[in-house]
């Protein structure tokens, strides 16, 4: 696990694109978004270098955000069950993952005794189902295991999906179209569901308040927590100029 604070960080102009988580990485301890780290990539943006959005949320709300910031690359939404690519003024969608079985492993959740509540955007997924985390990971997965279905949380919501899901497997398709891959990238994220991600990408940087997973993960693990930490670690990794 890396130490807090300490990493050799990448050689400059080797980032070409940053892949950011939003909840717990965009936002502080109360889940508001944080003007700094917004900041921050829109100054990424303006240096050239893509953002992307990689997050368990519906592809709305990202879009949103990723519209509002002006930001340039593709959005990685439904924890990686769909991935939107920007295109004039509209969009491409791809659906990576089935919802139909997601629902059949929550209806077996919810007979075996599992009072899982969906979230209030469960509404609008069309890869997965996300439900309120208050039930371990590792209680749900053994019940779903032979349904084909992965259970991973993110410290918010616990989702369950196809076991191709994933961000890691849908950050490779939404960078090949750009010509970039996972070694182009710097991804940033705090939950047990960005792991995978963090493990691949050419950098990587969780914070104080992330995952113990996401922090075994990650090349650099700044000592702030949340969004501070986010603004920390691309300073240190060089990507962001300190000011």
């Amino acid at each position: 696990m890396p130490i807090e604070g300490r990493a050799r960080p990448p050689r400059p102009g080797r980032i070409r694109a940053v892949v950011t988580d939003i909840d717990g990485t965009l936002t502080d301890v109360h889940r508001r978004l944080d003007p700094g780290a917004l900041i921050a990539v829109r100054r990424l943006e303006a240096a050239g270098i893509r953002v992307l959005l990689a997050t368990g949320n519906v592809l709305p709300i990202a879009l949103a955000l990723h519209r509002s910031l002006g930001l340039t690359g593709p959005i990685v939404a439904e924890n990686g069950g769909v991935i939107f690519w920007e295109e004039a003024g509209s969009g491409r969608v791809r659906r990576l993952c089935r919802r139909a079985p997601a629902l059949a492993a929550y209806r077996r959740l919810r007979r075996r005794g599992f009072d899982l509540q969906p979230l209030f955007t469960d509404r609008w997924r069309i890869s997965e189902v996300a439900v309120e985390a208050t039930v371990p990971v590792e209680a749900l997965q053994p019940h779903v295991a032979d349904l084909g279905i992965r259970v991973e949380g993110t410290g918010y919501a616990i989702h369950l999906m196809e076991r191709r899901g994933g961000k890691l497997p849908a950050l490779r398709r939404a960078l090949a179209p750009l010509g970039l891959t996972l070694a182009d990238c710097l991804s940033a994220g705090d939950g047990d569901n960005d792991a995978q991600m963090l493990g691949a990408t050419g950098w990587s940087v969780s914070f104080r308040s992330g995952s113990p997973l996401a922090r075994a993960a990650a090349r650099y693990v700044a000592r702030r927590s949340y969004s501070a930490g986010f603004v920390e670690a691309l300073k240190a990794s060089r990507v962001l100029a300190a000011t």
